[in-house]
């Protein structure tokens, strides 16, 4: 069985919407080393291939990351192989391959997916459906990528108490910019 795997940027404070870019670490003009954290994404990256999301962030991701032609992370080479599977009910044309959409109900979709022969599941952004994948029971491991900020505002992973799983942490990791990576199971 294949686990579905949350990763998140996230605020101390528990906001995950970026629409404000606040999860860049550098600060003005400052140059923050990640290189140690853009290796732990890589390697998670290589752990995974089925790439969940929701329709909007599919569609912001199709408008960037295909469009890179300078990008030596990795990123744009991995979401141009991965397989993706988009949860939408509207979208009719994905036009960026490999790509497979949802359309069924959430538990009747995702279950047989992670019932298939395969590596990790990843979904990122998407907080509308990552919140119904938690409400489904469907969450394997939670990543969390937890930036030294807080908001005070904005939407969170867990907006309602009631529908947090136990967890239990299986690592917590520190980089260099202050960034800290929390990996927890359900329990």
């Amino acid at each position: 069985m294949r686990d579905l795997i949350v990763t998140e940027n996230i605020t101390l404070d528990g906001v995950v919407d970026a629409t404000e870019g606040w999860f860049f670490p550098a600060d003005g003009d400052a140059v923050v080393d990640t290189s140690d954290l853009v290796e732990v994404v890589r390697q998670h990256r290589e752990a995974a291939d089925a790439f969940l999301v929701g329709r909007v962030t599919f569609e912001e991701m199709r408008g960037c990351w295909p469009l890179q032609t300078d990008d030596t992370t990795g990123i744009t080479d991995y979401l141009d192989a991965v397989g993706k599977y988009v949860v939408s009910s509207t979208l009719s044309e994905p036009g960026w391959e490999p790509t497979t959409i949802l359309r069924g109900p959430l538990e009747d979709e995702i279950r047989p997916l992670k019932d298939s022969p395969g590596q990790d599941i990843v979904t990122t952004g998407s907080i509308m459906l990552v919140h119904d994948l938690i409400r489904a029971g469907l969450v394997d491991e939670y990543r969390l990528f937890v930036y030294p900020l807080v908001l005070g505002r904005g939407r969170r992973l867990f907006p309602d108490r009631t529908r947090v799983p136990e967890l239990r942490c299986i690592e917590a990791r520190t980089f260099v910019a202050g960034t800290v990576l929390l990996r927890h199971r359900a329990a």
